[in-house]
């Protein structure tokens, strides 16, 4: 297992046990799995990549293979790969296939076959299950059926949406409300003004100037409605899982948010969260891969309710998470979970990653400002103070001049950023939405 450890405490690398990760992406979570291999094992790992952006930029850990966007390419360009790596001279090492965007996720499992014919191993849930548990309004649907807490919701299906006479369903519930689409690899190539990955609409009409945009710009999926929770970032909670070939779930973590982000790309990306052992919202998580049948990793997006105290789910994602490196920070290295199961065929016993530290991808003086709440704000800066902290890219294998100087420019982006899209004002006036419920800070928290 891992340890928590500081920006100034990186471990260089263990022993190499014949893997070769394959990563198709280039954001940090690529380069957050990248690390967890090197890590462990020492192993170099492969990004099948669109661009060259910052966090995976200049690092030693990477051999960066450029390929285009569309299915044909990405697959036509990991065929390329896995030739080239039967050709060499590490041709026995097993190649593990990762992403850590939806819409790629379902491209691989419908071209399982070719890719495991190329000797690739794809740690993924058959492809109906995650066309299933990947739409949210099908997540929600499971979630009802095993009793697992959901927000209210409206299911908008824009199927018919181009015929005269089509009309939406009434919203039931109090505006504001949060709307989104059902499945993000159905909208991910949808162009319209003022696309967002999560609106927050205040009022019918502001909704029905949404819903006019999606049925102009073509879009025939989904879109949710929800009743929107009170509470800042706070309330939100994340857990991430990873189920192996036998079903069974082997890996575990949870973590308080305590930012998110908030620019219309990357709404609601956690930027800073501490590990948080929160049993309750586990054992739901297990049980919803039980009942669907769920295999390899998985991320859900939570929040606690402050009106009843209910932690309520929103959706399943079908991949390991862009913060996936609060995992190895707490306590467990996904990457070893991965491959005992996939690679050696080791039944591990589970376990979970609960050692408390704080991951954050922004400045430690920014987010002082931006916890509002007093215990958790002592709660942080004593895991700062114990430099129980981390940052994905701050990794000391890998840290030439050219990178931290990224790192850096990236911390200062955030701070204009935040004042752009989250000003404090804005902040203070959703933090008054804390009203109630709100468990105490786990067991051995600074307070």
């Amino acid at each position: 297992m891992s340890k928590p450890v500081s920006s100034s405490d990186q471990t260089t690398g263990g022993v190499r046990e014949g893997v070769r990760p394959v990563i198709v992406g280039s954001d940090i979570g690529v380069y957050a799995l990248a690390r967890s291999f090197h890590e462990r094992y020492g192993a170099r790992t492969t990004v099948v990549a669109f661009a060259e952006p910052g966090p995976i930029a200049h690092s030693r850990i990477i051999d960066l293979v450029l390929s285009g966007s569309e299915t044909e390419a990405i697959v036509g360009t990991l065929l390329r790969v896995a030739a080239e790596h039967a050709a060499g001279p590490a041709a026995s090492d097993r190649l593990v296939l990762l992403t850590n965007m939806d819409w790629v996720v379902r491209d691989l499992v419908h071209h399982r076959e070719a890719l495991e014919a190329a000797g690739y191993v794809l740690p993924f849930a058959d492809a109906d299950t995650i066309d299933r548990i990947s739409d949210k309004a099908e997540f929600l649907a499971a979630c009802a059926e095993i009793g697992v807490p959901t927000p209210a919701t409206v299911v908008q299906d824009f199927a018919r949406a181009g015929e005269p006479g089509w009309q939406p369903q009434p919203v039931p519930f109090e505006f504001p409300v949060i709307a989104k689409a059902a499945s993000s690899a159905d909208y991910h190539g949808v162009r319209f003004e003022g696309k967002k990955k999560i609106f927050e609409i205040a009022t019918p009409e502001e909704l029905d100037k949404l819903y006019a945009s999606l049925r102009e710009a073509g879009y025939r999926g989904r879109f949710l409605v929800q009743d929107m929770i009170p509470g800042d970032d706070t309330q939100m909670r994340s857990v991430t899982t990873y189920t192996d070939t036998s079903g069974r779930v082997t890996m575990r973590c949870s973590a308080r948010v305590l930012l998110e982000e908030r620019t219309p790309a990357a709404r609601g990306n956690p930027s800073a969260m501490i590990v948080e052992e929160i049993p309750e919202i586990l054992e739901a998580a297990a049980r919803l891969h039980e009942h669907t049948g769920w295999r390899g990793f998985a991320n859900f997006d939570v929040k606690l309710d402050p009106r009843d105290g209910t932690y309520r789910f929103f959706e399943q994602n079908p991949r390991i998470g862009r913060n996936n490196y609060y995992v190895t920070a707490g306590g467990v290295n996904p990457a070893e979970v991965l491959v005992d199961d996939v690679v050696h065929g080791v039944r591990r016993e589970p376990a979970t990653a609960r050692d408390e530290v704080l991951y954050a991808v922004v400045p430690h003086a920014m987010l002082r400002r931006y916890v509002l709440d007093p215990v958790l704000s002592s709660r942080v800066a004593g895991l700062m103070k114990a430099k129980k902290t981390v940052h994905p890219l701050r990794y000391r294998a890998d840290a030439g001049w050219r990178r931290r100087l990224y790192v850096l420019q990236a911390l200062v982006n955030h701070v204009r950023k935040y004042r752009t899209y989250y000003p404090l004002s804005e902040l203070r006036r959703v933090h008054a939405g804390n009203t109630a419920a709100t468990p105490a800070p786990a067991p051995g928290a600074t307070a």
